[in-house]
């Protein structure tokens, strides 16, 4: 099974589970952006009232999930982790927090057409709002990156006064002016 397959049998098996969620990280924000490669996917999960035992009987062979629950420093949640055998692929379900912009990101997400099938993706604004928040909290280069690669490829598309409105509560809007101002032009 390949990275792909893998992040695509994930999704099927949320689904057939009846279980919410939305993909995220570095998958969203290539949706929206300039694609990079990565070694891992994420994902926001509701459970609600379905349990994880009902999601790891749909996963197939070749995915195994940690059962014990983890907590994740940088965004600050609880998560599971399902492995991908014989790979260092990892896919990281994260629990939906209680964080006001964590459930306005996941009540605004979008069906969209990204690994040649309808998902749930966050909206461009959210994926820059999150990935500002999850710079600020871990220093990570990469988010920094996929801001700008969004901001470059949605420009004028992008609901300004929505993530200013984000950034301000987060204390990232000076964050965000310096990632518009390294943005050349277009010419």
């Amino acid at each position: 099974m390949t990275d792909k397959e893998a992040v695509i049998a994930i999704i099927r098996a949320l689904e057939s589970a009846s279980i919410s969620y939305m993909v995220v990280g570095s998958l969203s924000s290539n949706v929206y952006g300039i694609p990079r490669s990565t070694q891992d996917a994420d994902f926001v999960i509701e459970l609600g009232n379905v349990s994880l035992a009902e999601f790891k009987k749909r996963l197939p062979d070749g995915l195994e999930i940690d059962p014990q629950m983890s907590f994740e420093t940088v965004t600050c949640t609880h998560r599971y982790i399902v492995k991908l055998k014989g790979s260092h692929f990892k896919v990281e379900l994260f629990l939906l927090s209680d964080d006001a912009h964590d459930r306005e990101r996941f009540r605004r997400r979008l069906r969209r057409e990204s690994l040649g099938q309808s998902i749930w993706l966050p909206t461009a604004e959210d994926v820059i709002i999150t990935k500002l928040h999850w710079s600020k909290q871990g220093r990570r280069k990469k988010d920094i990156d996929d801001v700008l690669n969004v901001i470059s490829v949605q420009r004028d598309r992008i609901d300004w006064p929505y993530v200013h409105r984000w950034c301000d509560e987060h204390g990232t809007r000076e964050l965000l002016e310096s990632v518009k101002a390294s943005i050349p032009p277009i010419s």
